[in-house]
């Protein structure tokens, strides 16, 4: 079922706490709710891209390098940096994109809204294995429309009455809609988010992106195993993972006869 706004938010006050703030590095680039529940069709702008291979010898390193020449935040490209107010341990913070970069990845995810039915399943799956991405040296930051007074009652809301309870990251408002719109998920004549997930690694570009429409739920589970084949590769770049990889499975070669050797294997 498509979400939709069920409750107005109470006014809470508090000091805002600042993120830990490493030397900062500047990446380029810098309510109504529908009445059918029929998927929305997002359509986006149109947008070129160019693919580097750079190749030596058979054996030699080989780097896949994707540059995709738009605005838009395209697999490949620089992340837009953003700074907004978040909801943290029940205090108001600051949250600023490019101060995770040289030190950790991040899964950036948009949901619609606060107190809806989707929204808080997706949250409190990805806040119950926090642990788990962390481990992977990966911060998870959750993003909507909505304020950070809104976030914060539905933080203090138990969950079974339908709220989220204490998380184990932040939730940013984008109540601007400016990051929602840099990142090219802003459904535009209703002002929310669709469902988009990105994977950004340590050096701010945006590695792998996901958008799904309303009505459906991501999935905890393929969101880390991408992310452990992303790392995988980064730190082998002479390989690439085939479909469904998991870490101890074996990987491929990318080159026309080295590669036999997966094939034959499998």
């Amino acid at each position: 079922m498509a979400c939709s706004s069920a409750t107005s938010a109470s006014l809470f006050s508090s000091t805002a706490r600042p993120l830990l703030s490493p030397k900062p590095l500047s990446p380029s680039s810098s309510l109504s709710i529908p009445n059918s529940l029929k998927p929305f069709h997002h359509s986006s702008s149109a947008f070129s891209r160019s693919i580097s291979i750079k190749r030596s010898s058979l054996h030699s390193r080989r780097s896949f390098t994707v540059r995709a020449s738009s605005e838009l935040p395209l697999v490949g490209n620089v992340a837009p940096d953003f700074e907004a107010e978040a909801v943290f341990d029940q205090e108001f913070i600051k949250v600023k994109l490019s101060e995770y970069i040289g030190k950790k990845y991040v899964i950036l995810f948009f949901y619609p809204l606060d107190f809806t039915f989707v929204c808080p399943t997706e949250i409190t799956a990805f806040s119950d294995r926090y642990a788990e991405f962390e481990a992977l040296n990966t911060e998870i930051l959750g993003v909507s429309v909505d304020s950070v007074f809104s976030h914060l009652a539905w933080v203090q809301t138990d969950r079974k009455s339908g709220g989220l309870g204490d998380l184990n990251y932040p939730l940013i408002s984008d109540v601007t809609k400016s990051i929602s719109k840099a990142y090219d998920v802003l459904i535009p004549d209703q002002g929310i988010a669709l469902r988009g997930l990105f994977i950004i690694d340590k050096e701010g570009v945006i590695q792998h992106s996901t958008i799904n429409n309303l009505a459906i739920g991501r999935s905890v589970d393929e969101t880390k195993r991408t992310l452990q084949a992303l790392q995988y590769v980064q730190e082998n770049p002479d390989e690439v993972c085939p479909a469904g990889w998991k870490p101890g499975e074996k990987s491929m070669k990318p080159d026309p006869k080295l590669s036999k050797e997966y094939f034959s294997a499998v």
